[in-house]
């Protein structure tokens, strides 16, 4: 049997061309489209279809290819942290231009809750003097991150170099020698409130992990537990930028500025909602 044969197999089952496709090169490890005329190896075949029969159970895309694309990068995901996605990648789009426009020569960057370490390795290889640290309180999600930062800019998962991942809740993680030293912090932590979790796809709901979704019952608690003791960790001259929920934009800018922030703004994401909030000493 040739892999075009199993393309076609695939299609029928998942009615999805794209996804058929990735699941060809995933198994193949071949090039498309030439790929379609090689003969399958047994293995190969029996991977591909436990791939389509993961596809049908629900499991998301991301989760059955063991990767996704973020940016630049192409990072491990799997169910113990959340599926990269562009409304994020804005996030570290306005997370770098507030680091050009601060012009330090090695500025320190703070990615609180990275998950699988999007935010954080995106920095680490589109910004070539930052110094990231990225938290997590997630034993499991840092397993994710230190795997996806693996080879990233010749850095390992061990802390060399300007790479440091470490475990522990939002800035509890850090060690205290970063006191007012902090140059840029970045998030995307959990904002869905309780209630809303109903109104999610099911790929979202039943597979990916709770505690990176809901914080609690308004959506905004990881939001002002990570701010109030922001100021103490920041440099004179610094930035917040996180992520929210759209109709999140009025109360998530109250709780910075009560927090101390002298200015904020809320950015659009790619569909022009309320997404990105900026807020600078």
């Amino acid at each position: 049997m040739r892999w075009a044969e199993l393309y076609r197999q695939a299609v029928q089952r998942l009615d999805d061309r794209q996804v058929a496709r990735w699941f060809v090169e995933e198994a193949s490890g071949g090039t498309w489209p030439g790929v379609l005329d090689e003969d399958v190896p047994r293995g190969a075949g029996q991977a591909f279809l436990s791939l389509i029969g993961r596809r049908e159970a629900g499991e998301p895309v991301q989760y059955v290819l063991g990767h996704w694309s973020f940016r630049r990068l192409d990072l491990m995901v799997d169910r113990r942290v959340l599926i990269p996605r562009p409304e994020t990648e804005v996030v570290v789009d306005f997370a770098l231009a507030e680091l050009a426009a601060l012009g330090a020569s090695a500025p320190v960057v703070v990615d609180l809750g990275t998950g699988s370490g999007a935010i954080a390795w995106s920095i680490l290889s589109e910004h070539r003097t930052a110094q990231v640290w990225a938290t997590d309180a997630s034993e499991d999600a840092l397993a994710v991150a230190n795997l996806a930062g693996l080879g990233l800019a010749g850095l390992g998962p061990d802390g060399a170099g300007r790479a440091h991942v470490v475990h522990g809740d939002w800035w509890q993680a850090l060690p205290r020698a970063l006191h007012g030293t902090v140059d840029l912090v970045v998030t995307n932590p959990p904002y869905v409130a309780e209630a809303e979790l109903v109104e999610l796809a099911p790929e979202v709901s039943q597979w990916e992990p709770r505690e990176a979704l809901v914080p609690g019952a308004t959506g905004l608690e990881s939001l002002q537990a990570l701010v109030a003791p922001a100021l103490s960790w920041l440099s004179l001259r610094s930035v917040l930028v996180a992520e929210i929920a759209p109709h999140q934009a009025v109360p998530a800018t109250e709780i910075v500025l009560e927090a101390g922030f002298a200015q904020v703004d809320v950015r659009t994401d790619l569909a022009g909602r309320d997404r990105v909030l900026i807020a600078r000493r």
